[in-house]
């Protein structure tokens, strides 16, 4: 009996090791198809969300900017209609401007924390780069000003067939030069997600190129760090996650028109590739069932590396940016609590 559970413990422990030969040979793992349930463990509104179908034109395949337009102005309009309910009840106002040229929203707490009455948060918003113009793009900067009590500027970033790349990084740069010429850098911070996650990182390594000022911290959602669709939960999570539900499928050929075929491994477009030291702190948010989990792993994973602080939230169960869906989840108020908390740790008053 005690050579058998021997063999055995050996067996087991051999197992966990590969030699570089089998490495090389390894083959794809094959997975059964399986049914996924909800978790047990999130709110009524949570699972709501997560037992959601599949999105229902996640495998449309808009080919330019005037052919993704009437998509991007359909959703707007379902998501406007939410926004005037959010705004009452986290209590917000919401001012459009424009700053140096470029289209903005002013988003501000009805009570203002007195230590954050001199701190500026840039806001920049997802959509593949071609979805959420106007007030559509608002929820995430409404969120973080009423869960966080700052003052956010949300940039209405120029998209396809208005403009193509770099417009969206020039805009989001412009935006971030205005404010640091009337704001401390220090009390200042950078936030969006999805492919506004993605600009976030982008215009730090753009500030580091140019010698600008950087920001205190950083707060990139599920970024899209990487569109040429390397990462392992491209293909782990795919027809799991709800929302992008494919590598293959509406977002990829928004970040394609966007890019207008400019080589999507340019860090602007694909951050991971870029260059993380002398980062600020950032904090990273993400989903277990989220396509873009992998993107945001590997880019905490090059953010520490590089020796930069990085904190890394997850949502149970949840997919693509499902902690901005709906603002009376409690999950969506822990997500924005916490990084609340680690800007107030980071920017100075």
């Amino acid at each position: 009996m005690t050579m058998t559970r021997a063999l055995i413990g050996a067996a087991l422990t051999a197992s966990l090791f590969i030699t570089p030969a089998a490495a090389q040979q390894a083959a794809p793992l094959e997975v059964p198809a399986k049914s996924v349930p909800v978790p047990s463990d999130v709110s009524p509104q949570m699972k709501k969300i997560i037992g959601m179908p599949l999105r229902t034109n996640w495998d449309i395949h808009p080919k330019d900017g005037a052919a993704w337009k009437p998509v991007a102005e359909a959703g707007a309009e379902t998501l406007k209609k939410l926004v005037p309910g959010m705004m009452e009840r986290l209590h917000v106002k919401v001012e459009r401007t424009t700053i140096d040229g470029v289209r903005a929203f002013i988003v501000t707490p009805e009570r203002m924390r007195p230590e954050n009455r001199d701190r500026v948060l840039v806001h920049v918003h997802g959509g593949c780069y071609v979805l959420n113009p106007g007030e559509a793009g608002l929820p995430e900067a409404i969120f973080m000003s009423g869960f966080g009590g700052y003052k956010v500027i949300s940039v209405d970033y120029r998209m396809p067939p208005e403009a193509v790349y770099p417009a969206a990084h020039d805009d989001a740069m412009t935006v971030w030069k205005a404010v640091t010429k009337t704001t401390d850098p220090k009390k200042t911070a950078i936030f969006g997600t999805s492919a506004g996650g993605a600009l976030t990182l982008a215009m730090v390594m753009r500030a580091k190129q140019e010698g600008l000022p950087l920001p205190a911290a950083i707060a990139p959602g599920t970024p899209m760090s990487d569109t040429t669709k390397v990462g392992d939960s491209f293909v782990t999570n795919a027809m799991l996650d709800n929302v992008l539900v494919s590598p293959d499928g509406f977002c990829d050929d928004g970040a394609k028109v966007y890019a207008a075929g400019h080589d999507l491994k340019d860090p602007m477009l694909s951050p991971v590739y870029g260059d993380f030291s002398n980062f600020p702190p950032t904090i990273l948010t993400t989903g277990t069932r989220d396509l873009l989990l992998s993107n945001t792993v590997r880019v905490h994973r090059r953010l520490r590396e590089a020796g930069v602080e990085a904190y890394l939230q997850g949502g149970e169960g949840q997919s693509h940016a499902q902690y901005i869906r709906d603002d009376t989840a409690p999950e969506t108020k822990a997500v924005f609590e916490e990084i609340a908390g680690f800007f107030a740790k980071h920017l100075a008053r």
